[in-house]
């Protein structure tokens, strides 16, 4: 470990994870380290299910859940849009080779005490139960002005400027209503909160374009998931690393980060300092350099059926937007089964979460659990959620943020460029990613 490195990387959650392959690809000598004995950190699978029973001092229920050694259980789930950003950083970095992704099957949003499938397209508009049929009209033309809106061609534009003109602004233009706006800022844009419609119109627009071409591609739904859950992207980033001559030390304690004249230059451990140019770390390496800014409450849920009004689908995300429940922020569901092997033979695993707003943060998720039907068993975490204090340029050290409420994994992927953009002076150029998923696999 005595040997001077580009980059020193703590923890093996997965925004580390994704840095450290983006700088071994770009040719940064690194080591990663992590002083727990398994991979993941916040974001670790958990296997055999007696590990995730222990973890929360459950005993041991026999054999009621199957085979323990069928399960995988992700303490934090999120769901990868099959064309964002995410996809295409895994990709580039070529550990897709080591992974395999199944589309997730339903998509679908709450409103007045039911469920309805999320309209992505045209057709889609016209057959949902989410608005009458003159609403139904409306939001096709919106939908279709989005997808052909483009800011190289003014012709497209038919007098809205989306790089000024707010998002509230284009509803308006389309005579749009309230719930409509709902379903589309939250479920289609996956907006976290109504800030949104205040901002310009042009990134909440892409990012429905993303939730429509990302369906186009699978069919179902937008969204993939790993096999074998998400515990499987940290060890591929492990295997990559070795490729490009990186170090990977798992079990390794950190003692603390050796600095000088205000900037870090190793990690010691132990009696060995490990020698460096810049940190990239989880907050819990740096605890008197992050912030506590919320708490996020999740519900993983053991079930041996899947969730109800869903057509039976073996997979799915729900997404409760904030005003439907009174909320200032939305509640998140999804659900992923044996069909992913990350669950025993006819087994679900569930996942609720939101972001924390009063003192009794299970009475907040009820909404989200009463659409599940019978859970089998239930763990209940409530994590604090850390910012970093400064952005690093000054020390070197680039903190990444704790893992939001969401269900996917867009808001983390922002969290990665943002970290790669402060470290290394330049923003990821995306054209660099030449080949898609499908080549992949």
């Amino acid at each position: 470990m005595d040997e001077e490195y580009d980059a020193i990387v703590l923890g093996t959650g997965l925004k580390e994870c994704i840095l450290s392959g983006m700088l071994s690809v770009s040719g940064k000598k690194v080591l990663h380290i992590d002083r727990n004995k398994y991979y993941g950190g916040e974001s670790a699978s958990i296997t055999p299910l007696e590990d995730l029973l222990s973890k929360y001092n459950l005993n041991n229920e026999g054999d009621q859940y199957g085979r323990g050694r069928d399960w995988n259980v992700d303490l934090i789930p999120k769901f990868l849009m099959a064309n964002g950003q995410l996809v295409k950083l895994l990709i580039h970095t070529g550990v897709t080779r080591y992974l395999e992704f199944k589309s997730v099957e339903g998509s679908y949003v709450y409103k007045g005490g039911r469920i309805s499938k999320v309209p992505a397209d045209e057709r889609e508009a016209l057959a949902s139960d989410l608005m009458g049929l003159f609403e139904k009209r409306r939001f096709k033309n919106f939908l279709i002005f989005v997808q052909e809106y483009n800011l190289e061609d003014p012709k497209t534009w038919k007098d809205f400027d989306a790089r000024t003109m707010t998002m509230a602004q284009l509803y308006e233009k389309f005579g749009l209503d309230e719930n409509t706006r709902d379903f589309t800022g939250h479920a289609l844009a996956l907006q976290r909160d109504d800030d949104y419609v205040k901002a310009p119109a042009y990134s909440t627009m892409k990012r429905i374009k993303l939730y429509s071409e990302s369906l186009a591609r699978y069919g179902k739904s937008p969204y993939l998931y790993p096999m074998y859950g998400l515990g499987e992207l940290p060890q591929g980033f492990a295997r990559l690393s070795a490729i490009y001559g990186g170090t990977y030390m798992l079990d390794k304690p950190v003692d603390e980060l050796v600095m000088e004249e205000g900037k870090v230059v190793g990690v010691k451990s132990g009696e060995e300092i490990a020698k460096c140019k810049q940190v990239y770390c989880d907050p819990s390496y740096v605890t008197d350099r992050v912030k506590k800014v919320g708490q996020v409450i999740r519900a993983i849920c053991l079930l041996d059926h899947p969730i109800p009004n869903t057509k039976d689908a073996l997979s799915t995300q729900i997404i409760i937007p904030q005003k439907q429940v009174g909320r200032k922020s939305d509640i998140y569901v999804s659900l992923v089964s044996y069909t992913h092997q990350v669950a025993a033979k006819g087994w679900f695993v569930a996942m609720v979460s939101t972001t924390v707003e009063t003192n009794t943060p299970e009475d907040e998720i009820r909404p989200g659990l009463a659409l599940l039907g019978n859970i089998r068993q239930k763990f209940v975490t409530v994590s604090d959620y850390y910012e970093p204090v400064e952005d690093g340029t000054s020390n070197q050290i680039f903190i990444s943020s704790s893992y939001d409420a969401t269900t996917h994994f867009e808001t983390t992927c922002l969290d990665v460029l943002d970290i790669f953009k402060r470290g290394t002076g330049e923003d990821f150029d995306f054209s660099k990613v030449k080949h898609t998923l499908e080549e992949d696999m």
